[in-house]
């Protein structure tokens, strides 16, 4: 049987070559915009992948002394030794409770004040509530922590004063054990929810109005048109924070955490930064911290690998 021959693509290219081909003439026709590229290549290469190097020491019995090169090899005695650990599904608990609860409880409110603001009117009071809700964003946590326990002291604290005058008992909120996730959960979500918002407000800008007049002319109402124009309007934008939420559920932050930290509430208040933080610069033990850290990271990257396939599974959107 005869073979038909195939004739050669135009100019001898592939549809490959030719396509890496344009690439690379468009890049030399951009190369300005290239140039500012650098200095962000440069400084994720410096801080990101050059510490990687010191991963290794989760392996290793470090040694200052000895250098990383020195140490000796241990394989994995350090993870084995921290889930040997008596404390550690303590631990791992703690961090997933607050967490997943920071997300759950935090994740829509953003998305809520975005879309309140979106209908607001007045630009005036419009201007005047995005101020009042951005500003906590920029309290340092400490100051933020200080705040808490002025306002909650259980002697001179004005909610325990509002409580009292009801003919309620004072509470110790900073000292509760049961009350300290929501402490921590709710006063974040206060600070964080005006500054979170506003990628949610640039998202429902694009929304184009024709599409609320024609809503409004067939008789919708604000609910069925925040439903069926805004939340798909936003939807993309939403999965994508969303996965990037999820990568990061093991990591909760440590700085808020340790300010609030005290003897009464050690048993709910340790997390694995806290605990990192403590056996590895106080203690000293550089490996085992390093191995700590090291297995918090994996976790995440692998909740985020599966929570993108997920969302290309069922929205069809991610971030990859």
């Amino acid at each position: 049987m005869a073979v038909k021959a195939t004739s050669a693509p135009p100019g001898g290219l592939t549809p490959k070559q030719k396509k890496r081909k344009d690439t690379w003439k468009l890049m030399k026709q951009n190369y300005q915009l290239y140039f500012f590229l650098v200095p962000a290549v440069v400084f994720i290469v410096l801080f990101m992948y050059v510490p990687l190097y010191g991963l290794q020491i989760a392996f290793k019995n470090y040694r200052t002394g000895d250098g990383i090169w020195g140490s000796a090899w241990v394989g994995l005695k350090w993870f084995e030794k921290f889930f040997s650990t008596p404390r550690c599904w303590e631990i791992i608990r703690n961090t997933l409770t607050i967490s997943v609860y920071s997300l759950v409880a935090g994740f829509p409110i953003p998305i809520i004040l975005a879309i309140i603001l979106n209908y607001v009117k007045n630009l005036k009071f419009k201007k005047f509530a995005q101020t009042v809700t951005y500003m906590p964003y920029f309290i340092s946590t400490v100051v933020l922590v200080a705040m808490m326990t002025l306002f909650f002291s259980p002697t001179s604290g004005f909610v325990n004063t509002i409580i009292q005058a009801f003919g309620g008992e004072p509470i110790y909120f900073m000292g509760s054990s049961a009350l300290f996730p929501h402490m921590y959960v709710w006063s974040g979500i206060w600070q964080s929810m005006g500054y979170s918002s506003i990628i949610y407000i640039a998202a429902l800008s694009g929304v184009s109005p024709e599409l609320h007049e024609s809503a409004v002319i067939d008789g919708a109402n604000i609910l069925q048109r925040i439903w069926h124009i805004d939340i798909p309007t936003i939807m993309p934008t939403m999965i994508i924070l969303l996965i990037m939420s999820c990568g990061n559920i093991m990591n909760v932050g440590y700085e808020k955490v340790y300010l609030m930290q005290h003897d009464l509430i050690i048993d709910v208040s340790e997390i694995i930064s806290t605990y990192v933080y403590r056996v590895g610069l106080i203690s000293n033990q550089f490996s085992f911290s390093t191995a700590i850290g090291l297995m918090n990271n994996l976790i995440n990257f692998t909740i985020l690998v599966a929570a993108n396939k997920i969302s290309n599974k069922v929205f069809g959107s991610g971030l990859w």
